[in-house]
Parts: structure tokens; C-alpha cells; sequence
């Protein structure tokens, strides 16, 4: 793709703006540029003042004999240009695949784009520019797929949630993925989210909080349970040297063994504690009746009012600092006990289906009444008077443990941010159509999982930019891309080089909010 570059006239001060196209020079092996004079630069309005010579290319290719014309759409490309130069992508994937990291960036392109089958992605690379330039055919596409190894693949990671990081709140989440395959060893028949009959591949991701941008993610088996990925994901950082993660988890993800290997590799986190820990009941039964005084009392930014307090904790054996933020909002407490209700229905449902979690064992002996007869088998019935209990004194609380957060005001806000997963999730499924894979090997799989987050990546970056402009923030990400189908580069054969098509207003504005900028 053509860049754009300025130039002052020392002599009178006036700027004058050319379109800079790359090309390696086959004889003397080396880059070069190759530079054409689009105008001078509006020192008022800093609009491109055209040369005659550029008005005046359609009609003369028009009236030249021989000239042919050939068009493709741009307007896509040019947005995920200034994306993938924003935030450094390009480079990683330079490094990490040297011989592949335009034809990886093209088959983002087209699932941002498009999104669909990649086998689509042969006619669309015809009739849209993309980094790969070339049309991409089927094979390529199913060869790459098999190439891209776990190396490579988790060297990228590496540096990509390196570049992420820094000092950001990592959200950790799990979501399930069906597949149509099924001789593939990942996947599994396991509980699934979207309600399919189907084996499925589980998927841990980390999103930045600040960032709102995907920083890495695992392909799990399908049949694993939620609170055991955990300690599976932050071994396989480890090994990354990923270093100190600070994270931001549901409730799903605690259990003793799950905080005693965070807390041992030392990294942080903020997570929902069940209410129903022995523990926890301990300190809530400290603060029962004191809790609802007017020195507890907070207002959030979302006019939510709560009662509140904090006790400093120590944790586990070797006395780990800790503390525990208790909320209290009497308005929910109905609704919290609904959802301990499905919970329990959830663990009644894991014994009876012979599947036992170990990390619930203690909810299983508090609340759930278990025996197993000869004639009648396995019966899992609840234990109502514990139930009863815990609803009277404990419903309407939130507690949320941090070994890093002190006030318990930014623990509730760096708890309710963690919403960007569920955005990144539903962009997944929805936007970039990752609700049933259709490769079948394992390879291939592991290939398709790469480019949708690597695609995910975009995604988020174009609703982060949209978000807050008026005019954008009702555009979904896909209908972004359909307005700027329409702006289209129109080539012309022998000298008269190229054009790009009239923009429309809502493509003008496309163009401010993401910086890009075209040749006159």
C-alpha cells in the first residue's frame, strides 16, 4: 500500500505531498520508493490542493489507446492498515512469521471484513486489496493453516501479551466453542454455553481491562471444568515468562487450590468469592448487623447504593496478605439467592451425572444430601435447613478478595470492568461467526483458533475507536466495514497510475475517527 509523505520547499515554505509506493528492486537487491507528486498542501484548511496532472488522469487514460483499468475495494484495508500499524501487530507477526505474516494479516482482514467460511476467502482476496496482495487460494489458505506451528504460535503470544500488559488488569474468562468434527482429540462433549448437542473445544482468554484488547488466549480441552483451566492457564504463562499477571476473575474461578497457586507465583488478583465458604460466613457473620450503618455507606457511579467494609485477611498457611471487601445491597438480595439456587442446582446436577468437581466438595456437603441404595441408585437430595440458613443471613452480599486492591470502592470498580470479556466473547461468536468450527484436524484447528483471535484483536480495536463518537457508536463493526466498500482504487495501465474513488460523508468520518489519511 501507497503512503503519504510531505515535503517543504525551504525557499518559499510551501508543502508539497506525495504518494510513496514500496517496491524491491529486483537488481539490486534492495527496497525502494517510488514517489508520485499528488499536490501542494493547503497551509489554511490542510486539504491537498491537486496538481492538474492528477485531475486530469481519468480523462487522459480515457482518450489513450491501449490503457486498460482494473478496481478493487480499498476502503477496508486502508482502516485495518492504520490498525495494524497503530498497535504494533504487524511488527510481532513480521518477527514471529517472517514468510507468512502478510498472508495472516490478509486472512484477518477477510474475517473482520466478511467473516464466514475460509474458503470465501479466495473471491473476496480478488476483489479487495489486503497485505498478501495476491488472490488466495483454497489450498493456500488450508496449507497455512497446518504451518503455523505451536512455536511460532506461542512466541507471538508471548510478545503480544508483553505488548499488552504492562500495568493492566488482565480479565480471565472461559467460553466453549462446537465443532462439527468428530475425530478431532480436543474436542470433547462437555457443558456447553450456547445449548448444542455437539463436542466442543474450551477457550481461556485474557483481555486487558484498560485496553479493552484480547491479550491471550488457550485452547482447552472441551470436557474441562471451568475452575480447574485456571491453574493450567497461569502454568502455561509461567513458562511464557508472562511475569507478574494481575487478574481479574468471576467467582467460577475460585477455589483454595486456584488462590494458593496465584498466590505462590505471586501474581495478583482481584476475584468473587462464594458467599457460601466457611470462612467467608465467619467474617459476614462479624458484620451482619453492623454492616447497614451510615458510615458504610456508598454510592456508586452508577447511583447503585451499597454498604460497605473491608477486613485485611490472611490466607492459607503461610499467611498471605489479603483483604476481603464486603458489599451489602438489600435490594438484590432475592436475586442473589436465585442465583445461589443454580448454583446448587448445578452441583446437584454434576453428582448426579457422575461428574464431581473436587474444588465443590464443600458445597456438596453442606447443602446436598446424598445416599445411594441398591434398588434405587444414586440419589442427590437438598439439605433445606442449611439452605434456609444461608438464605436469612446471607443473601445481598458480594464479597470479592484482592491481595493487591485495598479500598473496597475500586475493588467493586475493578470487578464490574471485567464486562469487556463478555463484549469480547459475544464479538467471538457473533461478529466473527465462531459459534461452531468446521475444521476438522487438530492442526488446522489450532490454526482457525489463531487468526479469530488475532482477528478479535481488530475487532475490539474498532469498537474501542467508535465507541465514542456519536455519529459510529450505533455502527456495529461489520457495518463500518459495508461503508467502506465503497471506496474503491481504480488503476490504470502504463503511466497513469491510480485513484481512489469519491468519499462519502460517513466514510469521511470513518476516516477522522481512525486517522487515516488518502492521496488527493
Amino acid at each position: 500500500m501507497a503512503s503519504i509523505t510531505h515535503h517543504r520547499d525551504k525557499k518559499t515554505g510551501a508543502i508539497y505531498v506525495y504518494s510513496v509506493e514500496s517496491y524491491w528492486d529486483k537488481e539490486k537487491k534492495a527496497p525502494r520508493n517510488r514517489q508520485t507528486y499528488l499536490g501542494r498542501l493547503d497551509p489554511e484548511t490542510g486539504e491537498v490542493i491537486p496538481s492538474k496532472k492528477k485531475g486530469k488522469v481519468a480523462e487522459r487514460a480515457a482518450a489513450a489507446p491501449g490503457v486498460t483499468v482494473s478496481s478493487r475495494v480499498a476502503g477496508p484495508s486502508l482502516l485495518l492498515d492504520v490498525l495494524t500499524r497503530s498497535c504494533g501487530i504487524g511488527k510481532l507477526l513480521k518477527k514471529c512469521f517472517p514468510a507468512d505474516h502478510e498472508l495472516i494479516l490478509s486472512l484477518v482482514h477477510y474475517i473482520v471484513h466478511r467473516g464466514g467460511a475460509l474458503s470465501g476467502a479466495e473471491p473476496w482476496s480478488a476483489a479487495c486489496l489486503h497485505p498478501f496482495g495476491d488472490v488466495i487460494a483454497s489450498q493456500r489458505v488450508s496449507e497455512l493453516l497446518r504451518r503455523l506451528s505451536a512455536d511460532e504460535r506461542e512466541r507471538f503470544l508471548s510478545l503480544w501479551l508483553e505488548h499488552v500488559q504492562e500495568d493492566d488488569w488482565l480479565c480471565y474468562d472461559i467460553t466453549s466453542v462446537s465443532s462439527y468434527s468428530r475425530h478431532n482429540e480436543y474436542t470433547h462433549f462437555g457443558y456447553n454455553r450456547d445449548g448444542e448437542s455437539l463436542e466442543q473445544v474450551n477457550l481461556a482468554m485474557l483481555f486487558g481491562q484498560n485496553s479493552g484488547l484480547p491479550a491471550h488466549y488457550r485452547r482447552l480441552p472441551g470436557n474441562i471444568s471451568d475452575v480447574s483451566t485456571l491453574r493450567t492457564t497461569v502454568k502455561s504463562l509461567d513458562f511464557l515468562g508472562a511475569g507478574t499477571l494481575h487478574l481479574v476473575l468471576d467467582r467460577g474461578f475460585y477455589s483454595v487450590a486456584n488462590l494458593d497457586a496465584l498466590f505462590s507465583r505471586r501474581h495478583k488478583f482481584t476475584i468473587a468469592v462464594p458467599a457460601g465458604r466457611k470462612w467467608v460466613e465467619e467474617i459476614l457473620d462479624k458484620h451482619c448487623d453492623s454492616i447497614a450503618s451510615p458510615a458504610n455507606y456508598l454510592v456508586t457511579a452508577g447511583d447503585e447504593a451499597l454498604y460497605v467494609t473491608t477486613e485485611f485477611h490472611r490466607w492459607g498457611k503461610n499467611n498471605h496478605r489479603s483483604w476481603l471487601h464486603v458489599f451489602y445491597n438489600a435490594e438484590r438480595a432475592a436475586g442473589a439467592f436465585d442465583r445461589f439456587t443454580r448454583e446448587l442446582i448445578g452441583y446437584r446436577d454434576e453428582l448426579l451425572s457422575g461428574n464431581p468437581v473436587e474444588d465443590h466438595e464443600e458445597f456438596y456437603q453442606r447443602y446436598l444430601v446424598v445416599r445411594e441404595t441398591p434398588k434405587r441408585g444414586l440419589r442427590v437430595d437438598f439439605n433445606e435447613d442449611e439452605i434456609q440458613r444461608r438464605r436469612k443471613k446471607y443473601s445481598g452480599f458480594l464479597c470479592i478478595l484482592s491481595n493487591k486492591v485495598k479500598t473496597a470502592e475500586e475493588a467493586l470498580d475493578i470487578y464490574r470492568n471485567k464486562d469487556v470479556v463478555e463484549n469480547c466473547f459475544d464479538d467471538l461468536k457473533n461478529h466473527l461467526d465462531m459459534k461452531r468450527l468446521r475444521v476438522h484436524t487438530a492442526p488446522a484447528m489450532d490454526g482457525r483458533l489463531f487468526l479469530q483471535f488475532l482477528a478479535l484483536v481488530y475487532v475490539s480495536m474498532i469498537r474501542a475507536a467508535t465507541r465514542p463518537d456519536e455519529k459510529l457508536r450505533h455502527l456495529t463493526v461489520r457495518e463500518v466495514m459495508e461503508e467502506m466498500e465503497t471506496l474503491v482504487r481504480i488503476k490504470y495501465s502504463k503511466r497513469y497510475g491510480e485513484v481512489l474513488t469519491e468519499t462519502t460523508p460517513i466514510q469521511r468520518r470513518i476516516m477522522d475517527v481512525f486517522g487515516i489519511e488518502l492521496p488527493a
